[in-house]
């Protein structure tokens, strides 16, 4: 495992080994998206993880899905963000603000304004949301119009400068796992026939333009681009050129020069190798399923330069200290991934030394 505790540099960053903190909805935000009280403990809490990838946060009403995700496209918003960046500051890490507008997978009952959901086209995913009444079948989406579009992209711009305004380091595009971006590459989601639909081209083009807009905005070296090839998730059908049109996208990302690419990995070998001799910036890869004594096989094959853990670093904020010394990992509570306002299942399971002292 020595590789992954050697120094890298991600943009202007340099951080002191290889591991980051994946992004992880947690769904304790205040209801007007403001960040929650304890969301400061919690982060900081896990600074020791060097760079610190913020939960999916909506950049518009028409981004949010989720009950209580965050927001940062408001001053309440900015102002709640900024607690949590200077408390991850201050314990010696940083912090990227994933930027997460979720499209069609969305409820009115979610959203500030109650609106229908927006989407490239008019089509339903064919599931169910979790809402205040319990579960319910996601409706028919709003198909965006050219002019929407540009000011969706516009609302990722402010969000952008916004997050910077927070103090955050940089913030990640979340271009995977069924969300709005993901939603042009399907063939089953995006059936347009303007500039956004039909062709490779045209169904990655929002996608290039959404990270231009944030490039101009805050700079490429605090501009990172998450994908995720082949997954099922939202109900996503990318067809038989996913694999060309991933390498074309990347191939448009490369140009832009950003801070690094986080490919969520759920299996073609093939397709990671491509992207990774074409990507020569930093290239963050998360395993689905990933065993902890394969946790730096990737670095040291050369098929990743930063590994993203998720809930191994959700239920173990001193994660880094307990892979060193080989030490057992506390157990995720799955009741509380995403319930609660207090502390349980989010602030409260134990470092080492914390177990340590309450056994003296």
């Amino acid at each position: 495992m020595e590789k992954l505790w050697s120094k890298i540099k991600i943009g202007n960053l340099e951080l002191p080994h290889r591991l980051v903190m994946a992004p992880m909805t947690r769904s304790r935000a205040q209801e007007d998206g403001t960040p929650g009280e304890l969301s400061a403990l919690y982060y900081s809490q896990r600074a020791s993880m060097g760079l610190l990838i913020s939960e999916g946060t909506q950049p518009s009403d028409d981004g949010q899905g989720y009950l209580n995700s965050p927001g940062i496209y408001t001053d309440k918003q900015i102002k709640g963000w900024k607690k949590i960046t200077d408390a991850v500051h201050g314990a010696g890490g940083y912090m990227f603000i994933q930027l997460m507008h979720v499209g069609r997978m969305s409820h009115p009952e979610n959203t500030p304004h109650h609106r229908q959901p927006v989407a490239p086209s008019a089509i339903a995913p064919g599931l169910e949301m979790f809402t205040a009444k319990g579960m319910q079948e996601i409706p028919v989406p709003r198909a965006l119009s050219e002019e929407d579009i540009q000011t969706t992209i516009l609302d990722f711009r402010k969000a952008a400068a916004a997050a910077i305004e927070a103090g955050a380091d940089g913030v990640e595009i979340h271009g995977a796992n069924g969300y709005l971006i993901n939603q042009f590459f399907g063939v089953n989601s995006n059936q347009r026939t303007d500039n956004y639909g039909g062709s490779i081209e045209n169904r990655v083009r929002f996608a290039i333009e959404v990270t231009k807009a944030i490039v101009e905005e805050i700079g490429a070296e605090k501009t990172g681009f998450r994908i995720s090839p082949g997954t099922p998730l939202g109900g996503i059908d990318e067809g038989e050129q996913s694999h060309e049109l991933y390498l074309h996208l990347v191939k448009e990302l490369s140009q832009f020069n950003l801070a690094y690419l986080h490919v969520m990995h759920l299996g073609n070998e093939t397709l990671l190798r491509e992207i990774r001799s074409i990507w020569s910036n930093p290239l963050l890869v998360n395993r689905a399923g990933r065993a902890r004594e394969d946790i730096s096989i990737d670095i040291e094959n050369g098929i990743a330069d930063m590994i993203p853990v998720g809930v191994w670093s959700l239920a173990n904020p001193d994660l880094v200290e307990r892979l060193k010394q080989d030490a057992p990992f506390n157990e995720v509570d799955g009741t509380t991934l995403y319930a609660g306002t207090g502390s349980a299942g989010y602030t409260d399971y134990p470092t080492m030394n914390e177990i340590e002292s309450q056994h003296k």
